[in-house]
């Protein structure tokens, strides 16, 4: 059973994915992430505002990209959303996982993870 703060922080991460990844909108950034977001991943700077760079150099390289979200968990505070990424048509792109921290009603931290999905798999599973 989710609790009231969990089914909150749920729907803050939903609107992450309608509202910024999907649309990959810099511009709705502030409204739901920290001024001071802490990213973990590598290739990403830290804060709000390198999020809002990096989405505006996203868009302008993969404008028809995609994010389809397969499934999201919630753990107190950690939203975990496993999605499905194309960044170009017609490709199979990667499998995502998102953890996200939520403080004060917004994204405070970002942790992911991502593989390529294969075209040629060992297996009849899917990736998600």
């Amino acid at each position: 059973m989710r609790t009231e703060q969990e089914l909150a922080n749920i729907r803050l991460v939903e609107r992450v994915y309608e509202e910024v990844l999907g649309p990959i909108d810099s511009g709705a950034v502030d409204g739901l992430f920290d001024p001071g977001y802490i990213q973990h991943n590598p290739s990403i700077e830290t804060g709000a505002a390198s999020l809002k760079a990096m989405l505006d150099r996203a868009k302008a390289k993969y404008p028809d990209a995609v994010h389809i979200v397969k499934r999201i968990l919630a753990d107190g505070d950690l939203v975990a959303a496993h999605v499905h990424i194309i960044f170009e048509p017609g490709t199979a792109g990667v499998a995502a996982v998102d953890i996200f921290r939520i403080e004060n009603g917004r994204i405070a931290e970002h942790w992911d993870v991502n593989q390529p999905v294969s075209t040629v798999p060992n297996n009849s599973n899917t990736m998600f």
